[in-house]
């Protein structure tokens, strides 16, 4: 599997956000990037940590426990461990006063996968309101093409063969105190003013 990723952060530990938690604002308020970075991002290392603690998961990556931990025996691990792995890579896929042109390397796989940047727009969008309950929505590499994916509560393409380039966090408590219950809004803003088509190119460039 593909680990190149975990350049991005360390694993097991809460890794810095790569801007402040005011820089995506009015988008994305500073209280609830608080509230997300720093309770249930946080919350999730914290209790990594302490379900590994001796355990034959201790010292492995969160991609090799993410691979190896069976999801009924060892739930919570993996859970925990993909939601770490989740979130950094979400806090990655934002950035300040982005969003807007597509590089010409990812734009043309946009538009040879989708027809357009608004076609690729109205399927990410369509896909988050589709998803029930809490999940994500991702933008992933698989054979020669992009596709727009969801996945539920804490699951991840790590697990597929695909690579994921960006993703937007739909559980609640990443838009619920800015948007309510408009989960549209919330994705389409991201979508056009904090998506971080730069490290989308970073991981597409990684592919082999």
């Amino acid at each position: 599997m593909d680990t190149s990723t975990s350049k991005f952060w360390p694993s097991h530990e809460l890794p810095a956000l790569p801007y402040s938690e005011s820089a995506l604002s009015p988008v994305i308020s500073e209280r609830t990037v608080s509230f997300h970075y720093g309770k249930h991002h946080r919350g999730y290392v914290d209790e990594l940590n302490r379900l590994i603690a001796g355990t034959a998961f201790a010292g492995l990556s969160l991609e090799q426990i993410i691979a190896s931990a069976d999801k009924t025996i060892n739930a919570s691990i993996y859970n925990n461990a993909a939601q770490i792995w989740n979130h950094s890579f979400y806090w990655n896929s934002l950035a300040p006063s982005a969003g807007g042109v597509v590089p010409a390397e990812l734009k043309k796989l946009i538009d040879s996968s989708f027809g357009d940047i608004q076609t690729l727009k109205k399927q990410f969008t369509g896909a988050a309101l589709k998803q029930f309950g809490s999940g994500w929505v991702w933008l992933i590499h698989v054979g020669s093409t992009l596709k727009v994916i969801t996945t539920s509560n804490a699951d991840t393409p790590l697990t597929s063969h695909s690579k994921p380039l960006l993703v937007i966090d739909l559980w609640e408590h990443s838009y619920y105190l800015d948007y309510q219950n408009l989960r549209a809004d919330y994705v389409n803003a991201v979508f056009d003013k904090l998506i971080n088509w730069s490290f989308a190119v970073d991981n597409l460039q990684n592919i082999v």
